[in-house]
């Protein structure tokens, strides 16, 4: 099943056990495919670094390493004109549609309500 992963989901999976880890663990073991591009790869790697996580390396690395190594890079070729409250999360709704992938996130007022863009709770309760 393929998907892209908002930034929050990322830094949800480290700092918990609850769906978001849940839903990064399936990676590793090729229940899901994650859709990537280099845009997102380094908002990840700039948030996840920020200073008031203070994750280990190990804790970024190891879920990091899984996303790109399972991971299919792909770069979007659809420029979306809808209205998004936040202009950065353009890349991770465009890779979405581009590759017809849910689109998890925990900031759903983020994004349009549409089908394909889901919480990780609710993504949890489509796959099981």
């Amino acid at each position: 099943m393929k998907i892209v992963l908002d930034t929050n989901v990322i830094i949800s999976a480290i700092l918990s056990n609850g769906p978001p880890s849940i839903v990064t663990d399936m990676i590793g073991n090729g229940r899901l495919t994650p859709f990537i591009n280099d845009l997102i790869i380094k908002e990840y790697l700039d948030v996840i670094n920020r200073p008031k996580f203070n994750f280990s390396n190990k804790q970024i690395y190891s879920l990091l390493n899984s996303i790109t190594k399972f991971g299919v890079s792909v770069e979007s070729n659809i420029s979306s004109i809808v209205k998004l409250p936040h202009e950065d999360d353009r890349k991770f709704y465009d890779l979405a549609k581009t590759t017809n992938a849910y689109l998890i996130t925990g900031n759903l007022k983020h994004y349009p309500n549409e089908s394909f863009i889901i919480s990780p709770a609710d993504f949890l309760k489509i796959i099981n």
